[in-house]
């Protein structure tokens, strides 16, 4: 198996379009055209995690983190990055990250904190904008149904928990087809009046290509007329933080307990001392600060993440309790996800869990 059937499996899964702009998530050093040997995944990429995959005989390291995070003028080996780019290309390991794409979708980093809390209800707590698309087409009555088909088993038509949604009109459509034309119906060099249905459907931009493909397909017209309009409606699958419930509210002390066993934390940094228990709690893998107020307007009774700063613990003013458990700890079961998700769509293949701690971050008790 090449590794870019690997690449092309977790990018349908982690589309890269639900990165941020700042993020470089994807292949980043290796070969898509390599036989794969094998897979690790890891939350970073250390020259322990490299030792860890050269001793199993892997050529490929999936990782939340970016190796190549910022550019690089030079490799000397002068750094920890540029240390970790010659040591995979000297021993041919490629390196591949799914970072803030895998962070933005609902199956993502917070889903996984949601499952290790136990919450229930989930969703997405600030939804992106500007990742739909509105598909407008026009077909023959008699072929409406299989058009529709097509486009809903290809990713269109989801709103919320809704499937197969669409938007249908009647009407006449006119056209005239030329010399070199073979036309489904009418004759050519003869304007033909046809009765058919207009159908629009909503698609998640990353999607449109396939649909589009699969709509052309089944779509029984020489020349397929089509419209795409972009969207700014807030995509629900997609989209920073989550928020859910405790299956039953806990008092303060029970609370942190449930942080620290689910976590494996030393201690807890928190602001704010909300009134009464903890049932609503909002959460964001990584450095989560941004997301502070929307987790207040959402009322949740606590917001977990890491890299509080120091002036943002007071925005909780007793609305809600901040914990910092940390970026790392916040993270650390990401290679939960993608070990899951490839040894389903790779049942047969070498999928290795890393067993190295790479959390930078040392405590002394």
């Amino acid at each position: 198996m090449k590794i870019n059937e690997i690449i092309k499996a977790l990018e349908e899964f982690a589309p890269l379009t639900f990165q941020e702009s700042y993020d470089n998530s994807g292949l980043t050093v290796g070969n898509r055209d390599a036989e794969a040997k094998g897979i690790l995944c890891t939350v970073d990429v250390t020259e322990e995690v490299l030792d860890e995959a050269i001793k199993l005989g892997i050529n490929m390291i999936v990782s939340h983190h970016p190796a190549l995070f910022h550019s690089l003028k030079s490799l000397t080996g002068v750094t920890y990055n540029e240390r970790i780019i010659i040591y995979a290309i000297k021993h041919d390991i490629a390196l591949y990250a799914c970072h803030t794409n895998i962070d933005n979708m609902a199956e993502g980093v917070n889903q996984k904190i949601c499952e290790k809390l136990g919450l229930i209800d989930n969703r997405i707590l600030s939804p992106v904008e500007g990742k739909l698309v509105k598909l407008v087409t026009f077909v023959p009555e008699e072929s409406a149904d299989k058009v529709r088909e097509a486009l809903f088993n290809a990713g269109a038509g989801h709103i919320g928990n809704y499937s197969s949604c669409s938007f249908n009109i009647s009407g006449t459509g006119t056209f005239k087809g030329g010399d070199d034309t073979n036309p489904y119906v009418g004759e050519k060099g003869k304007l033909h009046h046809q009765k058919e249905i207009r159908i629009e459907t909503i698609i998640p931009d990353h999607n449109l290509r396939e649909v589009i493909q699969q709509m052309v397909l089944s779509h029984p017209y020489e020349e397929v007329a089509y419209d795409v309009y972009p969207l700014r409606n807030a995509f629900s699958q997609a989209g920073s933080g989550m928020i859910g419930n405790l299956r039953k509210p806990l008092s303060k002390n029970d609370f942190f307990e449930l942080l620290k066993n689910c976590f494996n934390l030393p201690f807890i940094k928190y602001s704010g001392n909300p009134p009464g228990q903890f049932k609503k709690i909002a959460v964001c893998g990584g450095s989560g600060s941004f997301l502070i107020k929307d987790a207040i307007r959402a009322k949740a009774n606590a917001f977990i993440t890491g890299d509080i700063k120091y002036h943002q613990f007071f925005d909780a003013e007793n609305k809600i309790m901040i914990c910092d458990i940390g970026h790392y700890e916040s993270e650390q079961f990401t290679k939960e996800i993608f070990y899951s998700f490839l040894t389903k769509k790779f049942s047969k293949f070498a999928v290795h869990l890393s067993r190295s701690v790479t959390n930078p971050i040392k405590y002394h008790f």
